[in-house]
């Protein structure tokens, strides 16, 4: 696709850092390989590692956020020995609107939501998140909207997903599936009463449970977790105000004397049995993961405790539209018998997307891997720590000077031994200056070691957001929609 020029709008075109230099959108979908290898391939390497973000079709109209653009996948396809890139945007309905009328025709988060839109306040991009479950690739948005199924290894966008129209509201990014059952947790939220609600998909890829949870007003929740028997939901402090954006206000604000809390619920449960436990105010993006131990759910992901003001970060924290992102790796005890919380920061580097090996999703993990952030007024990540919660020093894994990385997935071994971190970690990787880009295939299990593999990509890809590793059994074994 080429770039089409926007016909005149009552909107001035957009500015922001997050269209220029490596976050600036490219045009053109494009398929190439096998690709240059500086090092070596791992043989025990087989499936498609895939990345999502924000790349607007059209240049933005009206003020632009980071997580404004159209969604577009990046991916690698790892077989026989060789690596082929392709990359391709998520068909929306949005973006079909957008080609069709051959400009921009929505604004983004920071301009006046529209609630006359049939489809919703904002355009839903599918920009966000990938889940593979049930044999199907998903595309899904933070601010909760369809999920758009994408087919492997070509990425061609096949239609939403309802399961079988059961599907009342929307799912919002960051479902979670479990390994040990094959159901998928999943959530979504509104503006709009019933403010949150969440629900299971079977591993045969039925919705088998839906329900709505009582909250004081709407809320932010962007994430979840969950354990054996329970799901995690989130109150948190951070809270959007109708008042302030309607006096041109920034529509957010911190309520430092309203504690958060932290919802806990069967995995089938109900409003009625959601306990809450409250805990100090804070807003966060990700959790890494959460587990049962005797009579106590631990939690693990990464805190912010001053998002409007980034008070208390260790360097100069980046800016996201209104809010400063310094977000620290944190753990929470919650008590079930004493329905009391403990909580306690683990690291005082601030750090964000982290991930860890999905077998071992609600269930007891050890190592998890975060991109640390830069001193940088916009999101950049010089490195890479890998975190040991049986209290090993963390582990640091530097990019090399003027490169960035990204959010990384872990990619288990062919035929390994299934130790938590016996397998790979991929990730594009992007020099500042040059725009050239690379992906990188690191040794899980020695992380500070030089990437295996560098994978040299035949065009830039703009720094993103979310991953996704597909393993070749996988893809080989994917449902149609």
């Amino acid at each position: 696709m080429s770039t089409i020029e926007s016909a005149p709008s009552p909107f001035a075109p957009s500015q922001s850092p997050y269209l220029e230099g490596g976050y600036a959108p490219i045009s053109r979908e494009l398929v190439a390989g096998p690709l240059e290898v500086t090092g070596e391939l791992p043989r025990d390497l087989s499936g498609i590692f895939v990345r999502t973000g924000s790349n607007p079709r059209f240049h933005p109209i009206g003020q632009y956020h980071y997580f404004d653009g159209d969604g577009m996948l990046h991916a690698v396809h790892f077989e026989d020995g060789q690596a082929t890139y392709r990359n391709r945007w998520v068909l929306t309905e949005g973006l079909a609107a957008d080609v069709a009328a051959g400009r921009a025709l929505s604004t983004g988060i920071l301009e006046r939501p529209d609630y006359r839109r049939p489809e919703g306040p904002y355009k839903d991009t599918a920009n966000t998140d990938l889940v593979f479950h049930a044999g199907q690739l998903m595309a899904l948005w933070w601010l909760s909207g369809k999920a758009r199924v994408v087919r492997l290894p070509d990425l061609e966008t096949l239609g939403n997903q309802t399961w079988g129209g059961r599907l009342v509201r929307s799912i919002s990014a960051h479902p979670k599936v479990d390994p040990r059952t094959g159901e998928m947790v999943i959530f979504d939220y509104s503006p709009r009463p019933p403010y949150l609600s969440f629900g299971v998909v079977s591993v045969a890829g039925e919705l088998v449970h839906h329900a709505e949870v009582e909250l004081p007003g709407p809320r932010l929740q962007h994430d979840i977790a969950f354990t054996e028997r329970f799901t995690l939901l989130f109150d948190m402090s951070l809270q959007p105000d109708p008042g302030r954006r309607a006096s041109g206000e920034m529509p957010l604000v911190m309520r430092r004397d309203c504690p958060s809390r932290i919802g806990v619920v069967p995995r089938f449960g109900g409003n009625a049995d959601v306990r809450w436990f409250e805990v100090a105010p804070f807003f966060m993006y990700h959790t890494v993961n959460a587990w049962e131990e005797d009579d106590t759910i631990v939690l693990v992901g990464c805190r912010i405790p001053e998002p409007l003001s980034g008070e208390g970060t260790s360097h100069g924290a980046p800016l996201l539209g209104n809010l400063r992102i310094a977000p620290f790796f944190h753990r929470w005890r919650l008590d079930l018998a004493r329905g009391e919380a403990r909580e306690e920061v683990l690291d005082d580097v601030l750090t964000e997307f982290p991930r860890m090996n999905d077998a071992l999703l609600g269930r007891r993990s050890r190592y998890s891997y975060h991109p640390r952030l830069a001193p940088s007024e916009t999101f950049l990540f010089d490195a890479l720590i890998r975190y040991d919660l049986d209290g090993g020093a963390p582990v640091i894994h530097e990019y090399p000077r003027g490169w960035y990385g990204g959010e990384v997935s872990f990619a288990a071994r062919d035929g390994g031994t299934g130790a938590e971190d016996d397998g790979y970690l991929l990730t594009f990787v992007q020099e500042e200056a040059s725009g050239c880009s690379e992906l990188h295939v690191l040794d899980a299990a020695d992380v500070a070691a030089p990437a295996r593999a560098r994978i040299a990509i035949p065009q830039r890809v703009p720094t993103g957001y979310h991953t996704r590793w597909v393993a070749a059994a996988e893809v080989k074994h994917q449902r149609p929609l």
